[in-house]
């Protein structure tokens, strides 16, 4: 039994051990991630303020990365008539839908995103006639649906802005695998855009400190119940 009890410390006290670095190495990775998180508010805050360039033609689509996320953009082109795609939408203007029309610019297609309607505007916001120039923000697809559902392409039920989905449900060929959210216009009716709101959650600070102090923590009981055993 003697000699069992000090194999059974040493395990016990690299388990402890083995933990309290991982609780440490936990609250060093989310120190990192809150560098990443404000390097990308940073550059996020500096794109938004830049003027809008052309949006990516099809020789650029490969290039596309999250880092192209809110990029301010402009196309010119006419909107495909009677092809509407309504998605689900929850904005501060209430429950709701986006409004996705096509816009052929001549090269490429690429899906608007024109804005916001309630419910009882659905199916009643017609694109407008005729060459448009669209400021917006460019958005990466979304794919397969919402928070807890999915799209239901044979249903024209979607929950989120898949645009290969939406491009194969309208027949659309040449379409830019992103869209663009439009920007708000001067006037008061639907759609309603300008919409789209830029914020990054960034708890990472709170979660190390979390980490840090169960790694002080585990420490510091350890240490208690060392100092007390022999006194036991």
């Amino acid at each position: 039994m003697s000699s069992a009890r000090p194999i059974r410390r040493i395990l016990i006290g690299t388990l402890i051990g083995c933990v309290i670095a991982g609780l440490i190495g936990l609250g060093v990775w989310q120190l990192q991630r809150r560098a990443w998180k404000l390097d990308l508010i940073q550059r996020t805050e500096a794109m938004l303020r830049s003027p809008p360039v052309p949006a990516p033609p099809p020789s650029a689509w490969d290039g596309i990365t999250g880092n192209d996320v809110y990029r301010p953009v402009v196309a010119t082109g006419r909107y495909r008539p009677q092809a509407d795609t309504y998605t689900q939408a929850a904005t501060a203007l209430g429950g709701g839908f986006w409004v996705l029309t096509p816009l052929d610019t001549g090269r490429f297609t690429v899906l608007v995103n024109r804005g916001f309607v309630p419910p009882e505007q659905r199916g009643k916001v017609a694109p407008p006639p005729g060459t448009v120039t669209v400021r917006g923000l460019l958005r990466i697809t979304e794919p397969e649906g919402g928070f807890l559902r999915r799209n239901d392409p044979s249903a024209d039920r979607w929950y989120s802005r898949d645009v290969a989905a939406i491009a194969t449900k309208r027949g659309l060929t040449d379409t830019a695998p992103y869209f663009i959210d439009a920007a708000a216009t001067s006037g008061k009716g639907w759609p309603r855009g300008g919409l789209t709101v830029v914020t990054f959650r960034n708890s990472h600070l709170v979660y190390a400190l979390t980490w840090f102090g169960l790694a002080a923590l585990l420490a510091g009981m350890t240490w208690w119940v060392v100092r007390r055993e022999p006194r036991a």
